[in-house]
């Protein structure tokens, strides 16, 4: 991915140098991938991060932390600021031709355990966005899960993750999220399980979009980082990681999407490029 000498953004938080007092231990990136659709369902993943980590959750106050950061992780926060300028640039141009105005989100860079809107997390749930403060939050060190865990290596791959994440940030501007989360409310879990599949399909389309219009634009790719993105979106499809964490598969219970279909709407955001054609919630099948 042709990343350097990009245009970085100003949107960084970067908290590396704090960290919460007590923070948890992390479960493996398995396990918490499935759990932040969980606490998606729940709407408190505060809440059930805690009972996951056994009632203890993460103080409140923030402490100084004086771990020095490499030369490595700062590059890849130098990767993490441009990939996400890059995201902003696309949005902006293309919620506008929506009619809609793009509010950049803020990224927060954060070690163990951060404190959002969402309520205090750790790490070990790894990258989230939280509607309540507009932000996207992200331990570097879910890239090593995502690369030794599942797999999934790759700055492209990397890229994705930001991007899917920023794509939860434009279903909140354009009110797809409320929208959701008021008709799970009145909904079965079985109902509720696949409006929150429609919605994580529907920001891998979103990632997919924002590389249509980068590509155009900016010419990111190199050979090899679109199988490196789709297979980033095949490692963490909901059978894959049911299967690696229990060893069989429970369709019904899926909340992020099978790696199929994480793939295809994902490919489909790439190749058509229109905010119109990643409508998952009026598509009949997924």
């Amino acid at each position: 991915m042709q990343w350097r000498g990009g245009r970085q953004s100003g949107n960084i938080d970067d908290r590396r140098g704090r960290r919460l007092p007590g923070g948890a231990k992390g479960l493996g990136l398995v396990g918490l991938v499935l759990a932040v659709g969980l606490a998606w369902m729940s709407g408190d993943p505060g809440a059930l991060l805690d009972a996951l980590l056994g009632g203890g959750g993460v103080g409140s106050a923030q402490v100084s932390d004086s771990r020095p950061t490499s030369p490595q992780e700062q590059e890849l926060a130098a990767f993490v600021a441009t990939v996400l300028a890059s995201t902003e640039d696309v949005w902006r141009e293309q919620l506008a031709k929506n009619g809609s105005a793009y509010r950049e989100p803020t990224l927060v860079l954060f070690r163990g355990a951060v404190e959002s809107a969402c309520g205090q997390q750790s790490s070990a749930v790894g990258p989230f966005y939280c509607p309540g403060d507009e932000q996207v939050y992200l331990d570097l060190g879910f890239f090593d899960e995502l690369r030794a865990e599942l797999g999934a290596p790759g700055d492209f791959a990397q890229a994705y993750v930001i991007a899917h994440e920023v794509g939860h940030h434009v279903q909140n501007i354009l009110g797809t999220s409320e929208q959701v989360r008021a008709a799970q409310a009145r909904s079965s879990d079985a109902e509720s399980n696949e409006l929150s599949v429609r919605l994580e399909l529907q920001a891998d389309f979103y990632a997919g979009m924002w590389a249509h219009h980068a590509q155009s634009a900016q010419l990111l790719l190199e050979q090899g980082d679109l199988e490196e993105a789709l297979n980033a979106a095949r490692k963490i499809g909901d059978d894959n990681l049911q299967r690696r964490s229990q060893g069989h598969v429970v369709p019904e219970s899926f909340t992020h999407g099978s790696s199929e279909q994480r793939v295809r709407w994902f490919k489909k955001g790439l190749e058509s490029g229109e905010l119109a054609a990643g409508n998952t919630f009026g598509a009949g099948s997924l």
